[in-house]
């Protein structure tokens, strides 16, 4: 009887869990990192730019600088570096990250046939690249689609005979990783690494006669050159 009733006990207490478990579930810590914007960065940016990691302002956008900011802070204090804020590396700032802000967004929220597109491209061209490198090949078609040398459209100039040799081989069909879609993302609101270039190449596998060569090259970011 005594075992039966320690049972039921047990039951009873597990039914208990189980429903605050439904009704009230954990919530999941807030990150920021590359792509996160809102009040919690603004936050986290505040606290660097008063620590002297961080020079400008604090503008509520977690972009590269924010991200190499945030990797030396976390050098110096001893903890887990990987550029993103999760509680271990908010609480050494002092800053309390909030689940009510939109800061933390996912980079697969709310996407766009012409971001996912966009992403897809630069996950087949420039996958082994920087986060920045990345953001520079979107730039690249969006600085196409604002030419009136090229067609008018992200699909358009993605898809152009010959533009790339991603379409070309099929690697266009693959699916983005989170990266490429919050580099095609930060493209599309405005970021361009480039200075507005409508090329870019591997050098390296580039043939010595090819006609890109010809271009002049803006900037070189990685292993592509931009070029005008």
């Amino acid at each position: 009887m005594k075992k039966q009733i320690v049972l039921l006990t047990a039951l009873f207490a597990l039914a208990i869990a189980l429903s605050f478990s439904v009704l009230f579930p954990a919530r999941a810590a807030v990150v920021l990192e590359v792509g996160s914007r809102g009040a919690n960065v603004t936050k986290v940016q505040q606290r660097l730019i008063q620590f002297g990691y961080l020079k400008g302002v604090a503008d509520g956008r977690y972009g590269e600088a924010t991200r190499d900011a945030v990797i030396l802070f976390q050098k110096r204090n001893g903890l887990t570096v990987d550029g993103r804020v999760g509680p271990a590396t908010a609480a050494a700032l002092g800053v309390s990250l909030s689940s009510q802000a939109s800061a933390a967004v996912s980079a697969t929220a709310s996407v766009s046939s012409d971001q996912y597109l966009l992403a897809r491209l630069v996950y087949a061209e420039a996958r082994g690249e920087s986060y920045k490198g990345k953001v520079a090949v979107a730039a690249v078609v969006l600085n196409r689609v604002s030419s009136s040398s090229f067609p008018n459209t992200i699909s358009g100039v993605i898809y152009q005979q010959g533009a790339f040799e991603s379409v070309s081989n099929g690697a266009i069909n693959l699916s983005p990783d989170s990266d490429s879609l919050r580099a095609a993302k930060e493209a599309m609101n405005g970021w361009d690494p480039t200075g507005g270039c409508l090329y870019f190449y591997n050098a390296s596998t580039v043939s010595s006669g090819s006609w890109i060569l010809s271009r002049t090259v803006k900037t070189v970011i990685g292993n592509h050159c931009f070029a005008m």
